[in-house]
């Protein structure tokens, strides 16, 4: 008796190996920017985090929202209490304004909200010979390296976004910024499809070749831009799902890097400063389109 239960037991435990052993499968990890709500308060956009997919809120500070400014003007204690209070975290803060050497306090705060990571832009000249960008990426990249190791301490990841009239613009400046931060702890990529030339089979190059020095994606693309006033529908075209971008492959791409950090539904609105439509629901439900045509493709 006893060897036959014990063989019943070893058959029991094979039988429940598989579930134990089969992985999660993979998805990806929705924050949401305050700036998708302009300059609407923190009280009105809190309750729509979780209404979006999102687990946590990056803030925004002026012109594109006023977020950021909020939450010091409200004080860092009743923030974190908003968002406790929405059972919701605090992924981290975009601060062009200060531009990549000058985060040094950003970092702190960052950290005692509990966020991971600051996104900024590069700097430096771009407007020189290839080769000449290729010297100035890797000076800008020794450059970041007392800001890296300082974001890093405090686990920070300051990540850096690819964006028009700036030192990393173009998909070469992205490869060689992503080869001189490789092993540079606290310093990554932000990566910005809208930025980059529409093209699915490039942009899953990059995403490939970034890998694990993504530090956030936006689900955002070129559609009919974002730089002049146009109607609506059109200027919503950024939006998942809505432009000409084949997003499956750069999902398969994203999957393949097994990337599991903050992706951000993303668009700027004209001008700059107001929700991408009128009320906070209306926004919300835009999110949410884009989510489930992205979680659509992924299943």
């Amino acid at each position: 008796m006893t060897n036959r239960r014990r063989f019943l037991q070893t058959l029991s435990t094979c039988a429940v190996a598989p579930a134990f052993a089969a992985e999660a499968p993979w998805k990806l990890n929705y924050m949401l920017a305050s700036s998708m709500y302009g300059s609407l308060p923190l009280a009105e956009i809190l309750p729509e985090v979780k209404k979006t997919g999102a687990t946590g809120i990056e803030l925004w500070p002026k012109k594109h929202g006023t977020q950021r400014e909020e939450m010091d003007a409200i004080g860092h204690e009743k923030f974190a209490e908003m968002l406790k209070e929405q059972g919701i975290g605090f992924g981290g803060t975009t601060r062009y304004d200060l531009g990549p050497f000058k985060l040094t306090e950003e970092i702190a705060v960052v950290k005692k909200m509990g966020g991971t990571f600051i996104v900024a832009g590069g700097a430096g000249d771009w407007k020189v010979s290839p080769e000449q960008l290729k010297v100035n990426v890797k000076a800008f990249v020794e450059k970041m390296k007392p800001h890296a190791a300082l974001a890093a301490e405090n686990g920070v990841t300051l990540g850096i976004e690819n964006h028009i009239n700036n030192l990393i613009d173009t998909p070469d400046s992205l490869r060689w910024l992503a080869d001189g931060i490789r092993d540079i702890p606290g310093i990554g990529i932000a990566l910005a499809p809208y930025h980059l030339p529409q093209d699915a089979a490039l942009q899953v190059d990059l995403i490939k070749h970034i890998d694990q020095k993504m530090t956030l994606f936006y689900a955002w693309e070129y559609g009919m831009s974002c730089s002049k006033a146009m109607p609506k529908d059109e200027e919503l075209q950024q939006m998942p799902g809505r432009g000409k971008l084949d997003w499956k492959p750069l999902l398969q791409a994203l999957r393949a890097i097994n990337f599991t950090g903050p992706t951000e539904i993303f668009m700027h609105p004209t001008p700059r400063g107001i929700p991408i439509l009128p009320t906070a629901a209306e926004t919300t439900a835009e999110i949410v389109r884009a989510k489930n045509y992205l979680d659509n493709l992924i299943s």
